[in-house]
């Protein structure tokens, strides 16, 4: 039950940002492709930031953030020593309520605070999950 637990947390990570999630599991695994993912992360970080980027539930945004929410979850799962096909499943369904609340959330924020503070907002409470989220 944990390993599909841990899949369905990461997936809302990804449903945040597409890049951190899997970044985060790359760097607890300890391969290479960890420093691909980073550099996407930062990048995203950036982009997500500027007004010209399209809104995460566009196809484009929508489409990324389920395949990471799977790769993720099946990731983790197996990691876990648990099974890779509900892992997947399961990273899916937290990343599109990840996808759907943290836009919602954003919304808000945005209307509070401001833009460029709501965003990186979304920043630190993606990175801080994911990091608590691989350390378990």
């Amino acid at each position: 039950m944990m390993p599909l637990v841990l899949a369905f947390c990461l997936g809302f990570v990804a449903g945040l940002r597409m890049f951190t999630a899997p970044a985060a599991v790359l760097i607890a695994r300890g391969t290479l492709w960890s420093i691909v993912f980073v550099i996407g992360a930062l990048a995203e970080y950036v982009l997500d930031a500027l007004p010209s980027t399209p809104s995460r539930t566009e196809t484009r945004g929508l489409v990324g953030r389920i395949i990471s929410g799977a790769f993720v979850g099946w990731l983790i799962s197996t990691m876990h020593g648990g099974p890779g096909i509900p892992g997947a499943i399961a990273g899916i369904a937290g990343a599109m309520i990840g996808m759907y609340g943290g836009h919602a959330a954003r919304m808000v924020a945005i209307a509070r605070i401001g833009a460029y503070p709501a965003a990186l907002t979304g920043d630190v409470i993606a990175i801080g999950l994911a990091a608590l989220i691989v350390t378990r």
